[in-house]
């Protein structure tokens, strides 16, 4: 694992989707990461509950951090070719919790879960599972 700091994984996301989120990375280790997410109303649907969008974007993301900071050494980066949600609650306001766990990490493909849930009460919101391909250098 490349070793990466809450902070430094919140100040890449700044001035791109993350950063416009809000999402505040809080643990970062080779198995877990977390983050916080305020609730602003930008981030609602236009019926006042959390968006779908925003829930798969902090989830997203944090996936895709953990698949960064677990990358195979030569490997050149890597891209989603799988998701997938069940959304179970929502929030209106507070913040939203997230951790993400690899569930395989292979030099292939990486699998990774998360769940979001509400700050407040600490009802799961949504459960999210991703794939991720492992890019390699093309051969010559």
């Amino acid at each position: 694992m490349t070793r990466h700091t809450p902070e430094d994984f919140t100040k890449f996301g700044a001035g791109a989707l993350p950063g416009l989120i809000g999402i505040e990375f809080t643990s970062v280790e080779q198995d877990l990461l977390q983050a916080r997410t305020p609730v602003r109303p930008e981030l609602l649907a236009p019926n006042g509950y959390l968006h779908a969008g925003t829930v798969v974007s902090i989830a997203d993301t944090l996936c895709g951090y953990g698949t960064m900071a677990n990358l195979p050494e030569g490997a050149t980066g890597f891209t989603t070719i799988e998701l997938k949600s069940n959304f179970l609650g929502t929030a209106r306001d507070g913040a939203v919790l997230c951790e993400a766990r690899p569930v395989h990490l292979g030099r292939t493909t990486q699998v990774w879960d998360a769940d979001v849930s509400n700050e407040q009460t600490g009802r799961r919101i949504a459960t999210f599972r991703c794939t991720q391909l492992i890019l390699w250098p093309k051969a010559s």
